[in-house]
């Protein structure tokens, strides 16, 4: 390893030299302590008694060998910390761990060959293709029928991957996007607190089996993105908290030191922290060929406390622009994708350009103007009409993802069929309207598991989706709709093969406040498509002055008798004179080809 690298920051392979590697029967341990008075190793090869670690390099690192240690032993760091304390600790860079509340790591010598060339090939490129992303947390998409055996329930990783790829392909989803696999302690964090930022969790099998995973998703066309938590960690003993008797990762002072959340912060303007970080990220993302990653609560990266009135965190700041560039440098196929809540300017930006060097940032503007919207009565939504055009005035700014994410179905938020306005019945009119409005307004999609069946129940890690409602024909309806809508965005290149280009975009009527109508174009070379809607509770004969425009061929209706829609029939709009006459139903969006 490049030690002034690892000091510096600049280090991106740290856990090849770090950690647990097998060479054979010998089997080397090194952590980095530098504030530790001794250290021994403890193991299961030992029978749990110590094993001296002794200083190597510079003096920072420590280090032992083992003969004939296995494959999967446990083991820890006792490391004796100045002042008298003593701490038995997991592996900073351990591949694999002990699932909890055990705590130990385990030796993993990965054995697993990949047979994905074409995919990692072809999958760059990704601006003016269709992203249509499906979120899921691993372990409550589905759980096995005999819960009662398996407590959890959770199918494994191989597992999971023969259910759920056909399910993604029959969809239309072309990638999916999972919630955080590294080790963590407590199931109600969702991975969002880590312990273990290089072992993937033990919950579903071993780092083998989430390659496997990968892998499979690969040879049948779908992307894998991982949700990576740069900002924080989980404050237990164990791991990375006061590591060798000092704030080796964190601030220590509690005030910068401790997140939101209760977890700890990293220090981002120590090399070592930043070595450590971008050395997850490129682990996850070269071992296990993810092919993104999504960065959690990146305003927190570059505001302090995620606090724009508490100014921009510029060590922090700096550290996503090297990180980024980095792992650009050496995967330039993989995408970066942000979430974040600020209006900071340039986040998809190359960093060359002054931007953060981002693919792609989450439009949580657009989602929360959107949601809040639908919530609003037909009443209320003239006079709230611009929270639907808003979006528009600066979408251009950044490239962006629409989400419609797990942060928007937990914590009392109600699930998005749920926040329409209105009763049962008119709920469902209303979300096929809204969804179709995603699909067909520019940048790329995400949505989280259960929302495709019109879920009314809040997400819980405990608990699988609530498959049986497709049972009830509205929502098998919803279902066969949201499917019909994702295939068609998948197979037609105007609405998404500009999505980052002003010409892609055109409004047709942005202000019809009283009849809550809105109408669009979406354009990519000689493919155009044209979307109408009309998001009030009334029937509305609607006139639209179309220009050159001859023909209208309608390619799909939220309202088609099929979705559990009032239309029977495929109306063909009338075009006389440049103005087409169309009759549009009640939260309603009708979706055309231009002819």
């Amino acid at each position: 390893m490049d030690y002034y690298g690892f000091y510096t920051g600049t280090e991106f392979e740290a856990y090849k030299y770090l950690g647990a590697h097998c060479y054979g029967n010998v089997t080397a341990f090194r952590t980095f302590a530098p504030g530790a008075e001794r250290i021994s190793l403890i193991g299961e090869f030992s029978c749990w008694n110590e094993i001296p670690m002794y200083k190597v390099g510079d003096g920072n690192f420590w280090e032992c060998e083992v003969h004939g240690a296995k494959q999967f032993d446990m083991y820890k760091y006792r490391i004796y910390k100045r002042g008298g304390n003593v701490t038995d600790h997991c592996d900073p860079y351990g591949y694999y761990a002990e699932l909890r509340p055990g705590t130990a790591s385990k030796i993993f010598d990965s054995k697993y060959k990949f047979s994905d060339e074409k995919w990692l090939e072809t999958r760059g490129d990704f601006y003016n293709k269709p992203i249509n992303i499906y979120e899921l947390h691993f372990g409550s998409w589905k759980t096995k029928a005999d819960a009662e055996t398996i407590p959890e329930g959770w199918y494994s990783y191989e597992e999971l991957a023969d259910i759920l790829i056909p399910y993604i392909k029959e969809n239309g989803y072309n990638y999916v996007e999972i919630m955080p696999l590294n080790e963590y302690p407590c199931d109600e964090s969702w991975g969002y607190q880590s312990t273990g930022f290089f072992s993937a969790t033990a919950r579903y099998g071993d780092p083998d089996g989430l390659r496997a995973f990968v892998d499979k998703c690969h040879n049948e066309g779908i992307g894998v993105i991982l949700d990576f938590v740069p900002v924080h960690f989980a404050v237990d003993g164990y791991a990375l908290w006061n590591y060798d008797g000092t704030s080796l990762y964190e601030y220590p002072h509690s005030d910068v030191g401790r997140s939101e959340w209760g977890s700890c912060n990293f220090m981002h303007s120590r090399g070592e922290v930043r070595s450590f970080l971008q050395s997850a990220a490129f682990f996850w993302l070269n071992e296990f060929h993810m092919d993104g990653l999504r960065m959690d609560a990146v305003s927190n990266l570059i505001y302090w406390h995620g606090d724009p009135k508490r100014g921009v965190n510029g060590m922090t700041r700096d550290f996503i622009k090297s990180m980024n560039c980095g792992l650009k440098q050496r995967l330039p196929d993989v995408m970066l994708i942000a979430e974040d809540s600020s209006t900071y300017d340039g986040v998809t930006r190359p960093v060359f350009d002054g931007g953060l060097g981002f693919d792609f940032k989450w439009d949580l503007g657009w989602m929360n103007d959107t949601l809040d919207y639908f919530r609003l009565s037909p009443e209320q939504r003239r006079y709230s009409y611009h929270k639907l055009t808003f979006s528009m005035m600066y979408y251009y700014n950044e490239r962006y993802i629409l989400p419609l994410s797990h942060d928007e179905v937990v914590h009392g938020k109600a699930t998005i069929i749920q926040k329409m306005n209105g009763d049962y019945e008119v709920k469902f009119p209303q979300a096929r309207a809204l969804y179709l409005y995603m699909m067909v307004h520019p940048g790329k999609k995400l949505n989280f598991m259960g929302n495709e069946i019109g879920q009314f129940r809040e997400w819980d890690e405990k608990r699988e989706q609530d498959w049986d409602i497709l049972t009830y024909p509205k929502h098998d309806a919803f279902h066969r709709y949201i499917k019909e809508l994702n295939r068609i965005y998948l197979e037609t290149p105007a609405i998404y093969g500009s999505d980052f280009s002003r010409d892609g975009f055109c409004w047709f009527d942005c202000h019809s406040e009283e009849q809550c109508v809105y109408s669009f174009m979406r354009s990519c070379e000689n493919s155009s498509v044209l979307a109408v809607f009309n998001f009030s509770d009334k029937n509305v004969d609607y006139k639209l002055n179309v220009g050159n425009i001859k023909k209208l061929k309608e390619v799909i209706c939220s309202e088609d008798s099929r979705f559990d829609g009032c239309v029977i029939e495929k109306t063909v709009p009338v075009i006389k004179d440049g103005v087409a006459s169309f009759n549009l139903p009640p939260f309603s969006g009708q979706l055309y080809d231009v002819k």
